[in-house]
């Protein structure tokens, strides 16, 4: 029996790839438990300086294993309860890790595949594949921070023509949207993810990761408090050897050298 999630490293950049082709990548519990756990070791990876998550086969994910949950012994409450326990985490893992994560859409991500694939800092969209919430198509809510992203994303009357119609969102309008970072032939999402987390662990990490974190915070936060966070972040950032670095390169107008 083949692994449902299989990890590999490859020149500082970790590439998770769901491996439930069969189910379009649905997740159980097994999958979303062993998500997490390599999730939360990279995020404490220093040797990790970008992840990329895609799908094998014909989806990037279909979110939870409905047949999975239904069969639950102890019924599809508990089973949700379960199941969301280690999907949050590695949720939460995804938009606090201080690295660039990007999600390489190949095919289909609907439900948690949807939430997964927004809760990425970038999205790399294959031309055919599509985006869709599916929740409530089945009677649910959206889970996974699914409700705290999209409408970042789109804005709150988009988000909830997506959430009260449910149509499937093509590569353009994903596009055009703001839902998807770029869009590329097939077969080549994965590719692409791989060269733009390339290119982006040649910045500084530390710059990233305060900007990402006071971007996510910026939602919720007062602007008083946003503001006196900002400036402990730059000052965290100029005393990082890659902020004295930055300071020098920019003074001897060369390009810095990040990560050394």
């Amino acid at each position: 029996m083949s692994e449902p999630l299989v990890m590999t490293q490859d020149d500082g950049i970790a590439k998770i790839i769901l491996n439930r082709p069969a189910v379009f990548n649905a997740f159980d519990h097994d999958m979303v438990e062993r998500l997490a756990r390599h999730v939360v070791m990279l995020a404490a990876d220093d040797s990790v300086r970008g992840v990329v998550i895609s799908g094998e086969g014909k989806g990037f994910c279909a979110g939870g294993d409905l047949k999975w949950i239904s069969e639950f012994p102890l019924g599809p409450s508990v089973a949700f309860h379960k199941l969301s326990a280690s999907f949050h985490q590695a949720i939460l893992e995804i938009r606090r890790m201080p690295k660039p994560v990007i999600a390489a859409i190949n095919g289909i991500a609907a439900g948690g595949g949807f939430s997964l694939a927004l809760a990425c800092d970038f999205r790399v969209m294959a031309r055919s594949a599509t985006l869709r919430q599916a929740y409530t198509s089945n009677g649910l809510c959206i889970d996974g921070g699914g409700t705290f992203t999209l409408p970042k994303i789109v804005g709150l009357a988009r988000a909830l023509e997506i959430v009260g119609f449910d149509a499937p969102i093509s590569s353009e309008k994903a596009s055009t949207w703001g839902l998807a970072t770029k869009v590329v032939d097939d077969g080549h999402a994965l590719e692409e993810a791989m060269n733009m987390a390339r290119k982006l662990s040649k910045g500084s990490l530390s710059s990233f990761g305060w900007s990402k974190q006071l971007l996510t915070d910026s939602f919720n936060t007062a602007f008083e408090a946003q503001i006196e966070r900002e400036r402990l972040g730059l000052c965290s950032c100029a005393e990082h050897p890659d902020g004295k670095e930055g300071m020098r390169a920019f003074l001897d107008r060369r390009n810095p050298v990040f990560g050394n």
